[in-house]
């Protein structure tokens, strides 16, 4: 969501334009890779609260001492926003302080569990010397909103303003959600639409095997993903389980109509982000922006215009999965094992769309608004998730397996589905032992969790 704009790129006038852009995504196998993000919290580890964004524990004094590192600098204004590395790696900069790892194009899981390893290792270092910690897990367990600094970007002011329009927990996605996820590849129009399809339809999956929210402002929420039911108050524009991939005619175009009618937020021009807010991307094609007349988009803004929405499954020159609440280090290489061992392999993506491709839009649609609560006790199809949780693990174990990808012991990259099979074969959810620890060993008191779930 915050790497920073890039208004280049030819003028865009015709809709074909943004069509092609994203067919341009469109690669071989043997060039499709895996591009992992994580989030997390950072907080004084005296006080556990969020880090202001400048100050000698904050959030800048952070990036800045990751520079050592080799990161290089961006800026907006005389504000440090983000670092980017020459591999295509960024740490970035979430509303509420939160960094986000947004990882190298990468082969394998083993690749990925290593750059993770390795930036959670800088960030140990630095954060160390600072007395800073960071936490792992979807949703902020102990501050409220007026309890959590806004950092200085301006898409976040422009989105701050904006949110509350469209829905009441867009602030809270913001400021206090936390989330991995994994970017993967296509090699046509037909494989994206199968891929798209699976995703989406078994993105409920994900979300409960990663329920790991339960609480706010120090309580039980009386949900298991808090993270994820606040998507489905945030904007109906620009969030869902989008019905019209799972309808004939799916491709590339039909998404490019989708995201024309989704509302702009924001152009970038000369440095600065400029309030479109509510305004139509095709009337910016038109000359006709009122935020910006006369004035056509580049493909920087369309790509720009890609990140502002947010699906279950997002369509960019790739497909991003969404659905999880951010964890602990042992499920940050689980998420894009357990989507690479789908999507990645012919035999695997066949039987996931089997398992899937039944359910209607209603059942899935219900399925999407259970999970948060009941997570692997929810049902679909006539079954528990738990037991397609089941299914859909040995699925992605032997689509894993099948690529034979081996570290330098000669393991498969099906290793890293071990913590999500220990939870589908007991039905407990993360969240379900957090609200038990909560109840015995941490006597109503979130504060362990700073201890428990720090990286």
């Amino acid at each position: 969501m915050s790497a920073p704009a890039k208004p280049s790129g030819e003028a865009v006038t015709s809709k074909r334009q943004l069509v092609e852009y994203l067919e341009s995504g469109c690669k071989p196998a043997e060039r499709w890779r895996i591009g992992t993000e994580h989030e997390k919290f950072a907080y004084t580890q005296d006080d556990l609260r969020p880090l202001e964004y400048l100050g000698e524990r904050g959030v800048r004094a952070m990036l800045e001492g990751l520079r050592q590192f080799g990161w290089q600098p961006v800026f907006e204004g005389d504000n440090l926003i983000a670092l980017v590395d020459d591999q295509g790696a960024s740490v970035t900069l979430e509303p509420g302080g939160q960094l986000e790892l947004s990882g190298a194009p990468l082969d394998s899981i083993h690749q990925t569990c290593c750059e993770t390893y390795e930036h959670l290792k800088q960030v140990k270092q630095v954060a160390a010397r600072l007395g800073i910690g960071f936490l792992g897990m979807g949703f902020q367990p102990k501050w409220s909103r007026a309890e959590t600094p806004w950092m200085p970007k301006g898409r976040y002011r422009i989105m701050r303003e904006y949110m509350p329009k469209r829905g009441s927990k867009g602030l809270d996605m913001m400021l206090r959600t936390c989330t991995v996820q994994v970017n993967l590849d296509f090699a046509s129009e037909a494989d994206m639409v199968k891929k798209f399809r699976a995703s989406l339809a078994l993105q409920p999956v994900a979300t409960a095997l990663f329920a790991c929210s339960p609480f706010v402002e120090g309580k039980p929420s009386g949900l298991l993903s808090t993270r994820s039911d606040v998507w489905t108050d945030t904007d109906p524009d620009r969030c869902g389980m989008l019905p019209f991939v799972f309808e004939d005619g799916m491709g590339f175009e039909r998404y490019v109509e989708y995201m024309l009618d989704v509302p702009m937020y924001f152009v970038y021009r000369d440095g600065r982000y400029i309030d479109a807010s509510g305004q139509s991307f095709r009337d910016f094609m038109a000359g006709t922006l009122p935020a910006l007349p006369g004035e056509v988009p580049t493909l920087g803004d369309w790509g720009d215009h890609l990140t502002t929405a947010f699906p279950e499954v997002r369509l960019k020159k790739y497909l991003e999965m969404r659905g999880a609440d951010g964890g602990p280090w042992r499920r940050l290489c689980a998420l894009p094992a357990f989507w690479v061992g789908l999507l990645y392999d012919d035999a695997a993506l066949d039987a996931a769309w089997d398992v899937a491709k039944g359910w209607s839009i209603e059942e899935r649609e219900r399925l999407r608004a259970e999970v948060p609560r009941l997570g692997l006790r929810a049902q679909v199809g006539g079954r528990s998730l738990q037991d397609v949780a089941r299914e859909v693990l040995a699925l992605s174990a032997e689509g894993l397996k099948r690529r034979r990808r081996l570290n330098d012991s000669g393991r498969d990259e099906s290793i890293f589905l071990d913590t999500l099979s220990a939870i589908a074969e007991s039905g407990r959810t993360p969240a379900e032992e957090m609200l038990e620890a909560f109840a015995d060993r941490w006597q109503g008191s979130v504060d362990p969790i700073f201890k428990e779930y720090a990286y």
